[in-house]
């Protein structure tokens, strides 16, 4: 007779097997590893050399589903017992694992194995969502308990699974094995029967309303056992449970649509053990984007109580949607936006006035343990620890707020430390005897090394480093967004510390920013407003641009935001001086920015003869500028240009902007634009135009609108569908520039009748089936302002589905109802007064007010 799981002294109703509640699991013993010392003529075992890769990269699943079999195969039970720990450590409630942990207890020769696999029960159990575990738990509990004087066990051991998991899919098992074990058991007197066939009533009806696989040959043996007690009584029964039941059933093909994707079956384990199913660390790619999706779809579902369940019931709706969410933050325990649904639903619970006050609070406590749960398998989300810091705030616990802060940015600091040690060894050519990274003269080298002395100043550091970061950064995205995502925690904790505690301590935290070297430009701007908005005090402000401009005297987006806030204090002294400064600093190609923004206030509020000399100064910087874009400039206004517009012919997009698509580069310009341009460029220009337009001759639909016969035999008439005026050029100049993106409208029916293979009596059969498409010209006009199809990253929908939905739509009949033309306008797309396209230069779009 086993401890926890045999007497029914032992048990209790509530909890057979005598667990505790818990939030996380916390393993009974250690689960660190203990290194096997090795003296120096041993090198360390191949589990040895894992288990220390393991440490670096916890996230690496491969290698410790390799790692469990290298314990298991040496026979080493303590190895392999510290191996299963560690596993679970790192994948904590993961069924799979915990099931072959107790496997490999229950299959081994220690002594003390029994109580070590109820001990394990005891602590997977009470907060397991998982059926696998639940059965696997059920089945030691029939081989232990075996004969008619432990029926009670038993019979109590399935009440506590149905308790935990009886809404479960997959429990259809363990109902039909209780049901079965309830019609087995015997009866001294008519009382034990009536007692015994009403426990078999309420274990039926809770069953045939639950959406599980097996719900229909459920209801179908009750309604057998209703009729075969009292078929008058069966009646009534049978009829107050239909609805429920049909909408359970209604909700099973909704739910195995959502599950068939979400729950994939596990590859066959290789070795003998049971299969052990690790989650992945995400690379965001179309695969775990359509994943993440599907699970966010499902879990909306879930909450939005499908089973329609009472109010009276809440709390077996709250059960069935907590058992989900634990299920989705362990098959997807790497993706933070799981995490932080089930954060906001439970602590959505927390605010719930229809729950007693010591629930709520227990809601609260659950939905924080949740985050720190997130953060410790995501130690790097900025979402889940800026969720968990803005709690403690409320909370009013700011030094754990403090300390959270800081836990944050010593990981986002290693993650750069690593990406910097990466890029320095991608730097090298491929012999590795040249490095292509040049040598920086701050002494800090490609791997953050520092060759001066230790006594060096933290800011110095900061300034060298600052300086010298257009070499390094510039080679690697990566490495320049994680530094300015280092900056936003930066912000974010200057935040907390300025609305939580004071200004002051703000400061305090800016202060260590600065020490860092890794702290980008946006924080000196970041103090600066915070600043000048709280305290007024423009000086300070000042001050922090000026101290920042010393570190980053190479960041025009800075320098930039600096002149920008000079202008909106109206210190016109300050941002004069500024951009006489900084303009030179910056080759012209990267100062244009600069020159713009300083040119609009000396447009709008200066006077005429300093606008007439800034753009005398701007012609000899940039030289290929034609003199009427520097013109219109001068005259704009929120971006209305009256002299494109009323005096050139230029016509904006319906969007506000130029109607010439652009995926980076101007891909398309009319024929006056192109005036601008040097006349070489008109000299091909206007050939490609004489070749398009011979190319592009077409012949006019006929007055009809579709030939007679044309739905009958034969190919579809040689017709296109009418484009819209607006849209007819631009279609003219996109086959002319841009063949590979012609989209919206089909090749005629004998190009593509020629590129078939196999024209004779089969390919004229397909031209027999294929049809042709005349579209009214509001859905050709909508066709053709869609993006091409390169440009959707999103989640892949099933055809299947998509047609469904279509099939089962009801639309509304259009009998009647003049389709509305696309709206139509003549002239030409707006100027970009080319080479220079747009207020910016061409430079990266900024961010910000300034």
């Amino acid at each position: 007779m086993m401890e926890g799981l045999a007497t029914p002294q032992q048990q209790t109703d509530e909890d057979p097997v005598q667990t505790q509640p818990v939030q996380q699991q916390q393993p009974a013993e250690t689960t660190e590893t203990a290194v096997v010392s090795t003296s120096s003529e041993d090198p360390p075992s191949e589990w040895e050399s894992l288990r220390d890769h393991l440490r670096k990269e916890p996230q690496d699943a491969d290698s410790w589903l390799k790692l469990v079999d290298l314990a298991e195969e040496s026979g080493d039970y303590n190895r392999t017992k510290e191996t299963y720990e560690a596993l679970l450590e790192q994948y904590p409630n993961t069924s799979s694992a915990q099931i072959a942990y107790i496997n490999f207890i229950l299959e081994s020769s220690h002594p003390d194995k029994f109580q070590h696999a109820v001990t394990l029960f005891n602590r997977f159990l009470k907060s397991s969502p998982f059926v696998d575990l639940w059965k696997f738990y059920l089945s030691y509990v029939k081989r232990m308990n075996q004969g008619p004087n432990v029926r009670d066990t038993v019979r109590k051991a399935y009440e506590y699974a149905l308790n935990h998991i009886g809404h479960d899919k997959e429990s259809t098992e363990i109902w039909t094995d209780y049901i079965q074990l309830l019609k087995s058991g015997e009866s001294a007197n008519p009382w034990d029967e009536g007692q015994k066939m009403d426990a078999i009533r309420k274990a039926y009806q809770r069953a045939v309303q639950t959406p599980m696989d097996g719900v229909k040959r459920l209801w179908e043996e009750y309604q057998e056992f209703e009729n075969n007690l009292n078929k008058i009584t069966a009646k009534k029964f049978i009829s107050d449970l239909q609805a429920a039941h049909m909408q359970a059933r209604t909700v099973l093909n909704q739910l195995q649509e959502h599950l068939i994707v979400l729950f994939p079956p596990p590859p066959p384990s290789k070795s003998g053990r049971p299969t052990i199913w690790l989650p992945r660390a995400p690379t965001f790619n179309a695969n775990d984007k359509a994943l993440v999706g599907r699970w966010r779809m499902y879990l909306k579902w879930e909450e939005s109580n499908p089973l329609e369940i009472e109010e009276k019931d809440k709390s077996q709706l709250h059960s069935r949607i907590q058992s989900v969410y634990r299920k989705a933050i362990v098959r997807m325990r790497y993706f933070s936006e799981v995490w932080y649904m089930a954060y906001v639903w439970t602590m959505g619970l927390s605010n719930d006035q229809s729950l007693p006050e010591n629930k709520r609070k227990e809601k609260r406590d659950e939905a924080l343990n949740i985050l720190k749960a997130g953060i410790e398998a995501n130690p790097a989300s900025f979402v889940l620890n800026f969720a968990y810091a803005e709690a403690l705030e409320d909370s009013k616990n700011y030094e754990e707020v403090h300390n959270i802060f800081k836990k944050f940015l010593d990981v986002l600091r290693q993650n750069l430390e690593t990406a910097e040690a990466n890029q320095a060894n991608l730097s090298f050519s491929s012999d590795g005897t040249q490095a292509t990274q040049p040598v920086e003269t701050n002494g800090v080298g490609p791997s953050g090394s520092q060759s001066q002395d230790n006594s060096q100043q933290s800011q110095q550091s900061q300034v060298s480093f600052s300086s010298s970061q257009g070499s390094l950064f510039g080679k690697s995205k990566e490495l320049s967004d994680r530094r300015t995502e280092y900056g936003i925690a930066w912000i974010v904790y200057m935040r907390f510390a300025r609305r939580a505690e004071s200004l002051q301590s703000a400061r305090g935290v800016f202060s260590r920013a600065r020490k860092d070297k890794w702290t980008p430009w946006e924080v000196y701007e970041a103090a600066a407003l915070m600043e000048y908005h709280c305290t007024k005090a423009s000086d300070i402000a000042t001050r922090i641009f000026e101290k920042g401009l010393e570190y980053f005297s190479d960041e025009v987006e800075f320098a930039l935001r600096y002149l920008g806030f000079l202008i909106s204090i109206n210190d016109d002294a300050n941002a004069r001086a500024l951009f006489e400064r900084v303009v030179n600093m910056f080759p012209p190609e990267k100062s244009r920015p600069i020159w713009e923004r300083w040119a609009r206030y000396e447009y709008q509020f200066g006077n005429l003869q300093a606008a007439q000399n800034l753009e005398k100064r701007m012609a000899e910087t940039f030289p290929n500028d034609p003199p009427i874009k520097r013109f219109a400039e001068r005259h704009k206004y929120l971006g209305t240009d009256a002299i494109a517009v009323r005096d050139l012919g230029f016509v904006f997009g319906r969007n506000g902007g130029t109607s010439a698509r652009s995926n980076g580069s101007s891909l398309a310009r009319t024929e006056t634009q192109q005036s601008i341009l040097s006349p070489v460029v008109n000299q091909a220009v206007a050939a490609s135009q004489a070749a398009a337009a011979s190319i592009s001759t077409k012949r006019p639909p006929s007055p009809d609108g579709r030939r007679k016969g044309d739905h009958e035999y034969g190919p579809p008439t040689k017709k296109h569908r009418p484009p819209s005026p607006s849209r007819e050029r631009e279609w003219d100049r996109e086959r002319r520039e841009a063949p590979v993106r012609r989209r919206y409208v089909s090749p005629p029916w004998e190009d593509r009748s020629r590129e078939r293979e196999g024209y004779g009596r089969a390919g004229y059969r397909e031209k027999e089936e294929e049809k042709g498409v005349n579209l009214p010209p509001v859905l050709s006009w909508f066709v053709g302002m869609l993006p091409p199809p390169t440009a959707f990253d999103g989640p892949v929908f099933r055809t299947d589905d998509l047609m469904q939905v279509f099939r089962n739509a009801v639309i509304p009949s259009s009998t009647g109802i003049k389709a509305r033309s696309p709206p139509r306008a003549g002239g030409r797309p707006p100027p970009d007064y080319s080479p220079y396209t747009g207020p910016g230069g061409g430079a990266p779009p900024r961010r910000g007010r300034y």
